[in-house]
């Protein structure tokens, strides 16, 4: 599985469980997880509202995951190593140097929540 698959599956995953706290969100997210038709495009609001939800719910409030590529990946209990990262990077197309720098973690943070949107919490085909 991709490393953007691991993100998608770590907050959508959880879906039903945030469904109460997140009002509107739940019949993308659900679709996403079900396997339902393809769900519709989520505001930025709404994926932060399910991100928040998690770090609500294991006490990882102290994370900057809303900047932070790294802390959003500790947040979801992924490896957020460089070399994580750099895989990700190559996935979602990034085409600066690979060396961990402060540019390439501020686009992967703007990428994957762009992706996050856009996908509705479904991994598109180009990145799985």
């Amino acid at each position: 599985m991709s490393i953007f698959g691991s993100i998608v599956n770590a907050i959508f995953g959880t879906a039903k469980a945030a469904s109460d706290a997140v009002a509107g969100t739940v019949s993308a997210a659900t679709a996403a997880v079900t396997g339902g038709s393809k769900p519709a495009p989520m505001t930025r609001d709404q994926v932060e509202a399910m991100i928040q939800k998690i770090a609500n719910d294991t006490g990882r409030t102290n994370y900057n995951w809303k900047q932070s590529i790294v802390d959003l990946m500790k947040l979801l209990d992924l490896d957020s190593s460089l070399n994580a990262r750099k895989e990700l990077a190559q996935e979602l197309g990034y085409t600066g140097e690979l060396n961990g720098s402060a540019e390439m973690n501020v686009w992967l943070h703007k990428q994957v929540m762009a992706k996050l949107m856009e996908s509705g919490g479904v991994v598109p085909e180009s990145l799985k």
